[in-house]
């Protein structure tokens, strides 16, 4: 990557960390104004790293979602886990999401002591404020002060976008002088095949229950420009039983048109461009314990 450093000029890279359905996919999306990340309210929606680039007036924040961090029992768990914790010394800041309605549980110590094992600065950002009264924020940030030496504890809301200028200004305030890593108005480097892909999974999360969404990988394998431009994607979803394929395509085929519905809606967005969406459901019995299955999937460090 060829770069320039400009004069007075912040950049660097900030790992948004912290256990499952904090928030962390959400944050992502408003602080860059694009939906790069898959959402739901169903924790480990995030497998992978994502990066998301906030460009602004002196400098430029490149942002790396992680997966909750969280006991990993599968092999995909622990590649997710690993994966977070791989940016704590990659980041040049480490942002450490907690739910406020929930406040500092277990689950939150256990990333918080995994993190003071880094030496890189930490802030400690208290998200979904407007969930709880206000009295009660302050009387959080003071018990959390206690735990941790963080440079800030910043409350905010991403999901209405209150206290993100706040929490811009201080990433950009840390961030070391360097170069414009990415030109402006790329919002990701990741490829377009991996968010569509995230796109439809994070379809089949909300049109689908119990196992079902933890048990499911998407591949678009193919995107190619059709008639009058409209692009063709074809994505092949892989499920571990038969049962689990034949719940995804639903009766007469209902959900899976459902799934390809509104995931398609989310590509048009993504590419501006008329969608043409295929797709196939096939079984890979178990693939969330097979390493090939996983490397396939790019679930693996070796994949990178």
């Amino acid at each position: 990557m060829n770069v320039k450093v400009k004069q007075n000029f912040r950049s660097g890279f900030v790992g948004i960390v912290g256990k499952p359905n904090v928030g962390k996919s959400t944050l992502l999306n408003q602080l860059i104004a694009e939906k790069v990340a898959a959402i739901s309210r169903r924790p480990q929606t995030t497998r992978n790293k994502i990066t998301g680039i906030c460009h602004l007036p002196g400098g430029q924040i490149i942002l790396m979602d992680t997966p909750g961090i969280h006991d990993g029992r599968t092999k995909l768990n622990r590649f997710m886990v690993e994966t977070a914790r791989k940016t704590f010394d990659d980041a040049d800041v480490i942002l450490f999401l907690i739910d406020a309605k929930r406040r500092f549980r277990e689950e939150d110590e256990y990333v918080l002591e995994l993190i003071k094992k880094s030496k890189t600065p930490k802030i400690l950002a208290v998200n979904k404020i407007d969930l709880i009264p206000k009295n009660r924020i302050l009387g959080l940030i003071d018990e959390l002060r206690q735990r941790e030496n963080f440079l800030h504890i910043i409350p905010l809301s991403g999901l209405h976008g209150d206290g993100l200028d706040i929490l811009k200004k201080v990433l950009l305030e840390i961030l070391p002088e360097g170069p414009e890593y990415f030109p402006p108005g790329m919002v990701t480097d990741c490829p377009e095949k991996f968010i569509a892909a995230e796109m439809i999974r994070e379809k089949i999360i909300k049109l689908t229950h119990l196992e079902l969404p933890y048990a499911a990988a998407v591949e678009v394998e193919k995107i190619v420009e059709g008639k009058k431009g409209v692009l063709v994607v074809d994505a092949a979803i892989s499920i571990e039983r038969e049962s689990q394929k034949k719940i995804l395509i639903g009766k007469g085929g209902e959900r899976l048109k459902m799934v390809g519905q509104y995931a398609r809606e989310e590509i048009e967005k993504l590419f501006g461009s008329k969608v043409y969406l295929n797709l196939f459901v096939r079984v890979k019995k178990n693939w969330r314990q097979d390493d090939r299955y996983l490397k396939d999937f790019g679930y693996s460090h070796d994949s990178y």
